[in-house]
């Protein structure tokens, strides 16, 4: 009962996780342990706890009032559960978090790119930079002179914060709309 019941929980959250990639996305880490540990609680459904079958005192040929109990411990049912109830709230936690998680990476380019054309083209049209030339939003540039280097995280650092003649858009912009111009920016830096 309890056996099946694990299994089925643990196919579930496996099902729900390939059912949609992007509409399930998370990260990698996260994913392998949902997998080891659906795997691991799968295995526990066809593994018998481990207990000696007949107690030590029947082996060396007891008496007989013994030899009885002994049998009366082997009849008597396990009370060792076949599932665990932590285990249980764990899996029904991971799929939890599974379905009610916010999507890792799962910027919208699409809204990053008009948050751009709508508040970012003035100075950086077609990834240029009108009032420091040098300080371009192609690739090189943005390794050369962006804080923490050419990637996401540094791209949204400043855009949130600004930095020089650059204002600041985290009064402007919620973080999801700096998230999609951020990887919005970070793609489009090596097509300028």
């Amino acid at each position: 009962q309890g056996s099946a019941a694990q299994a089925i929980l643990a196919r579930t959250v496996l099902e729900v996780c390939l059912l949609d990639p992007r509409r399930f996305a998370m990260p990698r880490t996260a994913f392998v342990i949902l997998a080891a540990s659906a795997a691991l609680y799968g295995v526990s459904c066809f593994v018998a706890p481990s207990a000696p079958s007949t107690p030590p005192a029947d082996r060396a040929g007891s008496s007989p009032s013994t030899l009885k109990v002994g049998q009366a411990a082997r009849a008597e049912p396990s009370t060792g559960a076949a599932w665990s109830p932590l285990a249980l709230g764990v899996a029904l936690g991971l799929l939890a978090a599974v379905v009610g998680g916010r999507p890792a990476l799962a910027a919208d380019l699409e809204n990053g790119e008009s948050i751009f054309q709508g508040n970012c083209t003035a100075c950086h049209a077609g990834g240029n930079n009108s009032i420091v030339a040098e300080k371009k939003l192609k690739k090189e540039a943005l390794e050369k002179y962006l804080t923490g280097g050419y990637n996401v995280e540094a791209i949204t650092y400043q855009v949130t914060n600004g930095k020089g003649s650059m204002p600041a858009f985290g009064e402007r912009l919620g973080p999801d709309d700096i998230e999609d111009v951020a990887n919005w920016v970070f793609q489009q830096a090596t097509k300028w």
